[in-house]
């Protein structure tokens, strides 16, 4: 186990009829002039504005709109929602969404009181210091971001999508309200299961020896997510499901089950480029490069492959072929994403063959003197390549 230090400030308000506290919290943040970011329509259809403003309202404070926010946020956005808080004198950001409009949110939050670009952040050529406070309504479980100090960015120019972590981007606060989650349609259901199941993943696959509390408590995370999701498809109104994978969505990303321990994220950070470049939704992308990553890198300790089969897919363990029983683990996942609707190829969502080398070429390297991505085991350009022709 390696050192830590973790914290993570965002607070929680979860349950049912929640967002009725919005108000008085952001009055208790010292918010007077709010922006509230949303994506398209859909909070209007469900009620959720109406909720929101309602709150807002009787709580005296004034709230200037700007929607439009949409799957794998744009940065054009994000600069005309930090010229409107500069001109109408904003001092709180609301998302009201999902990981996307979050993002952008923490984004614009860190841009206001920042002199240069706010891309810079995301292009490692500054380091923000201080935000805007950022409040959620979280809407689409699916990212952590409502309580994580992450945020993804895609620059429209060049079609490049950086993620950026640090601790001044963590909402204060955050209201999770099952009931809201109703009226997700089943693909971006299946959407956020994926993407909150992959971060547990990102984070089990490691190297790293004698975590057995965190591989026990990601394990009952991943456990809980699979035994809920065909629940939540099949009743999309079925509250105890729906409130399990929520609370499961944000502790898969609030860092608690990193510590001690140093996950992988290759494929978060192969697929940033793979939605930068045709637009699919992430947690799809994931269902199709997680396996395949899986496939190319058991090799390296398939001990801790054996392990997440038997643990977490209650795989049959045989103790003369190893190899059987990862195999039968990984295809499980498979299986489960195809459960969730999601696709099983790169040509499924309209990747192809040709499009490798581009797309192998513009991830983002966590370790730029070596020129690798990813930790469990270090990716070239090469490795990267031969796991996009797994997925194809």
């Amino acid at each position: 186990m390696v050192n830590f230090d973790f914290r993570n400030p965002t607070r929680i308000i979860f349950g049912k009829g929640t967002i009725a506290k919005l108000g008085p919290l952001v009055k208790e943040y010292q918010g007077s002039a709010v922006l509230l970011h949303f994506g398209g329509g859909s909070i209007k259809a469900n009620g959720v504005y109406d909720a929101v403003k309602k709150s807002l309202s009787e709580a005296g404070i004034e709230a200037v709109e700007l929607g439009g926010v949409k799957p794998n946020p744009r940065l054009s956005l994000v600069r005309k929602g930090i010229k409107i808080c500069r001109e109408k004198k904003v001092d709180f950001i609301l998302a009201v969404g999902g990981g996307s409009v979050i993002d952008s949110a923490k984004a614009i939050g860190i841009g206001v009181p920042y002199e240069g670009d706010v891309w810079d952040f995301y292009a490692d050529k500054a380091f923000p210091k201080k935000s805007l406070p950022v409040a959620v309504v979280l809407t689409i479980p699916a990212a952590g971001s409502e309580s994580s100090l992450s945020s993804v960015i895609t620059n429209d120019d060049g079609a490049l999508k950086r993620f950026l972590d640090v601790d001044v981007i963590y909402p204060v606060f955050s209201i999770l309200d099952p009931e809201t989650t109703y009226s997700l349609p089943p693909y971006q259901t299946g959407c956020g299961i994926s993407d909150m199941l992959v971060h547990v993943i990102e984070r089990y696959c490691t190297r790293e020896l004698n975590v057995d509390l965190t591989d026990r408590l990601c394990e009952a995370v991943m456990r809980t997510i699979i035994y809920n999701a065909p629940k939540v498809l099949e009743n999309p109104r079925d509250y105890a499901a729906r409130a399990e994978i929520m609370w499961a969505g944000a502790v898969a990303h609030n860092n608690s089950l990193s510590t001690g321990r140093i996950g992988d994220w290759a494929s978060h950070m192969i697929e940033h480029e793979l939605s930068g470049f045709n637009d699919i939704a992430h947690g799809a992308g994931l269902a199709v490069l997680v396996p395949n990553w899986m496939k190319y890198v058991y090799k390296h300790d398939p001990q801790r492959f054996v392990q997440f089969a038997v643990r977490v897919f209650n795989v049959e363990q045989n103790f003369h072929d190893p190899e059987e029983t990862i195999l039968r683990g990984i295809g499980a996942l498979r299986n489960f994403f195809s459960s969730a609707g999601m696709p099983a190829s790169l040509k499924e969502i309209g990747i192809e063959e040709k499009d490798f080398k581009a797309i192998a070429e513009k991830v983002k390297r966590s370790d730029p003197v070596k020129g690798t991505v990813g930790n469990f085991l270090p990716l070239t350009t090469l490795d990267i390549l031969e796991i996009l022709k797994l997925a194809k």
